[in-house]
């Protein structure tokens, strides 16, 4: 329980906004509360409930939601502003995220598709998607996988938190350890340096072996510049790099690459963008 505390303080950062160390500490009370109303406490084994003399794992719905802590929040006049804050969690326009988890985890692919979500609430699914896939990642080290997270500057830029940087960069710090692989993916290079001076956008760039840029303008081009050694050359081959090229760094070497889409992947391309022509003439 300790461990998902830390990560529900991350997230509860995001929606109250940057929480200071006293607003932590009762928040987490809160939340222990919480946990402890669902006879769920620091002891591994309340996890657990016995079925037919079998020790069983507590199902979604022996967890807390968070109308749970909604009402609990609203029982302490120091906590009533987060409350506030909560309500479209919990009874408005955001509500479904007061539901009990349903991801199916045992598939080999997993897409969390949460652009429906809306362009302010994405950092929320993003930052609980990547938390339950985390905890997957983590049960079998033997096994080959890998996190693909698109506009990663959502979870470690201006619009996220210390909290939740750091949980990202441990993320890509750790996951060879778990036999895994992390692939940061954004399309603007200084949304990563936003926050802490770039503190974590630097370092995802250092522990990542491979890194992969396409075109790029002047400005991201002098902000790349300063985190990582780039050649005259590179600089104005990174402005003139068409679609499917790229300057790929691995370790010491920096590669012009060239990748070409499969007739299968080349099809859906171009069927697309076909389909995006057509409505614009529209």
């Amino acid at each position: 329980m300790a461990s998902k505390i830390s990560k529900l303080i991350g997230f509860f950062n995001l929606v109250f906004g940057e929480l200071n160390e006293e607003e932590k500490a009762i928040l987490e009370e809160k939340l222990i509360k919480t946990y402890n109303i669902k006879e769920i406490n620091f002891d591994d084994n309340s996890l657990y409930k016995i079925i037919e003399n079998k020790k069983i794992f507590k199902s979604p719905e022996d967890m807390p939601r968070l109308q749970d802590l909604y009402f609990i929040l609203g029982q302490d006049k120091k906590t009533i502003k987060f409350k506030i804050k909560l309500l479209p969690f919990v009874e408005g326009s955001m509500k479904f995220f007061n539901n009990y988890t349903n991801i199916e985890l045992n598939n080999n692919l997993i897409i969390a598709d949460i652009y429906d979500l809306g362009e302010d609430n994405i950092k929320y699914g993003m930052y609980l998607f990547t938390e339950i896939f985390w905890d997957k990642i983590k049960e079998n080290r033997s096994e080959r996988k890998a996190i693909y997270l698109d506009e990663i500057w959502r979870l470690i830029g201006v619009t996220s938190n210390k909290e939740v940087a750091s949980f990202i960069y441990k993320i890509f710090k750790t996951i060879r350890k778990y036999g895994g692989s992390g692939v940061a993916i954004t399309q603007d290079i200084s949304d990563i340096f936003s926050l802490e001076n770039g503190a974590y956008g630097k370092s995802i760039l250092n522990n990542s072996s491979i890194k992969n840029f396409f075109a790029l303008e002047e400005e991201n081009i002098r902000i790349l510049e300063e985190n990582i050694n780039l050649t005259e050359k590179e600089k104005i081959e990174m402005k003139t790099l068409k679609k499917g090229e790229c300057l790929m760094f691995v370790g010491q070497d920096h590669i012009l690459t060239k990748i070409e889409c499969s007739n299968f992947e080349k099809n859906i391309i171009e069927r697309k963008e076909i389909e995006e022509n057509n409505n614009s003439i529209k």
